[in-house]
């Protein structure tokens, strides 16, 4: 290996994976639970509660746990829906972070209102004919379609 390709390495730290969850929530009016960014790239953008993976933690409590944080709804976990990677490059275009996120479907344990919270900036049930109103992240509309049909036809 040459000089010049150990600098450039060097430059250029890898980037690990990071295990991140979150979860699809609809409520007995069939309406979606989202949650609006407050922070981070996404920061505007409207999409499920989720987040990183504790180290020792079990992806379905982390599931839970982001739930709670974000919306204060106890959630029930149902179902593993998907695994989502969501890539992010720089500027010049590198790869700057990798996160494989799990997606679960779920239930709400109550019937409480949402209440934004970490890094939440707002949460809210949302009637599936307003989601237009709403700029999803990435791959959003595509999993509240799977999970609605999962669950039949609502």
């Amino acid at each position: 290996m040459s000089e010049t390709t150990l600098e450039m390495v060097s430059e250029q730290p890898a980037v690990r994976p990071v295990a991140a969850v979150s979860v699809v929530v609809f409520d007995d009016d069939c309406r979606i639970l989202l949650v609006e960014r407050g922070k981070g790239g996404a920061t505007g953008s409207w999409s499920f509660p989720g987040g990183k993976v504790e180290p020792g933690e079990r992806v379905r409590d982390a599931a839970r746990r982001e739930a709670v944080e974000e919306t204060g709804l106890e959630i029930e976990i149902v179902d593993l829906i998907d695994v989502h990677d969501v890539l992010l490059a720089n500027p010049a275009g590198a790869l700057q972070a990798h996160f494989v996120i799990a997606v679960f479907s779920g239930r709400c344990a109550n019937r409480a209102i949402p209440e934004p919270g970490s890094d939440a900036r707002s949460a809210r049930f949302v009637p599936l004919a307003d989601l237009d109103q709403f700029r999803l992240t990435d791959g959003a509309a595509e999993l509240i379609e799977r999970v609605r049909l999962a669950n039949g036809s609502r």
